[in-house]
């Protein structure tokens, strides 16, 4: 085939939008059955084990103008475990448009749902808004980790806005926002310091007490709940601080670390 002499430049990719769902029941012998997995790439999602889910990326991305969302079911009495084979790259796009990943859970009664994927990594550039909405019944039990990096390697961060908010029964137990990557609060030494890294566990159950240690701060919330916050100067020494903050909750309101 001719050629003109000169590459041509490839068409910016269009922004995406996916909806993946994951239910789970309570199946003979009370052991959990996956109901429905519906990936939609780029979430896609691989049963690994017996109530246990890892989401796989399959495209670059988030980037700008996505709009992902992943809908969580876990049936009354059942239990799910959802984690990520690597951490989420945001990205910037061809436009100014923000990426959008939204993730809605409900666990039933008896039911619990640990939630802890691989940290979330701001690209430089990226426009990024994160809501997680949590809604859980009475007796159910909830381990949900986020953890957020502010760019890679020797790069400052994209902007972020993450919301969190979640209820038991009929009440609210968490109703948190926070941001990263705007001037306005990044450049002081009162909200992030030199960290590179902020995180959160919330766990169900209450701590008998405020704990506070290097780096982290664990604080039991008004309803049946309690947080563990942290920050760190990279990804290991976030992860370590959140597990030593979680340390000093009760280990059946937590599994194992990966």
């Amino acid at each position: 085939m001719p050629t003109t002499g000169r590459l041509e430049r490839s068409a910016p990719r269009r922004s995406m939008t996916a909806r993946a769902a994951i239910v789970t029941e309570r199946g003979p012998g009370g052991r959990t059955v996956l109901a429905r997995m519906r990936s939609d790439p780029p979430l896609t999602l691989r049963g690994t084990a017996p109530g246990q889910v890892h989401l796989v990326s399959t495209a670059a991305g988030p980037l700008g103008g996505d709009d992902l969302a992943l809908d969580i079911e876990v049936g009354p009495g059942s239990t799910l475990d959802v984690r990520s084979v690597a951490s989420t790259l945001v990205l910037p796009g061809s436009g100014p448009a923000e990426s959008l990943m939204t993730i809605t859970a409900r666990v039933g009664a008896g039911a619990s749902l640990w939630f802890a994927p691989e940290p979330t990594v701001l690209a430089a550039g990226c426009l990024h808004r994160m809501v997680v909405r949590l809604s859980l019944a009475e007796d159910a039990r909830v381990f949900w980790r986020e953890e957020i990096v502010f760019g890679r390697y020797g790069e400052s961060p994209g902007r972020c806005h993450s919301r969190f908010d979640a209820t038991t029964g009929d009440g609210p137990l968490l109703r948190q926002e926070l941001v990263v990557g705007d001037p306005a609060i990044d450049t002081g030494p009162a909200v992030y310091g030199g960290a590179r890294c902020v995180g959160s566990v919330l766990t169900s159950g209450r701590a008998p007490a405020s704990v506070i240690g290097d780096g982290w701060a664990l604080l039991p919330l008004a309803g049946p709940g309690t947080l563990v916050s942290a920050l760190g100067g990279d990804a290991v020494e976030l992860r370590r601080r959140l597990r030593e903050g979680t340390s000093h909750l009760d280990t059946g309101n937590a599994p194992a670390w990966a």
